[in-house]
């Protein structure tokens, strides 16, 4: 997967997580929690969310990688980069 297919994955799993909110505007490089109104929960939906979907396995101490859009594709891009965009 390219980034930006990496990119619009985060963004449909943040669109079903968090529904009421308005992704448009999202900033890259600001933190999830900043932007949006998610708590631990939430955070740990996208972290199932991705496991389910792609097979993806994030240690807990990566946890912390996944803070913005930007550290997020950063993260999963040597992840996801074989898999083919379902």
């Amino acid at each position: 997967m390219t980034s930006g297919e990496i990119r619009e994955t985060v963004l449909d799993i943040l669109a079903n997580i968090a529904p009421d909110e308005d992704l448009s505007e999202l900033k890259d490089d600001v933190s999830f929690r900043e932007q949006l109104e998610l708590d631990s929960m939430d955070f740990l939906d996208i972290v199932m969310e991705l496991r389910k979907r792609h097979r993806i396995q994030i240690p807990e101490d990566d946890y912390v990688e996944l803070a913005s859009m930007q550290s997020t594709v950063r993260y999963l891009e040597p992840l996801m980069k074989d898999l083919q965009k379902a």
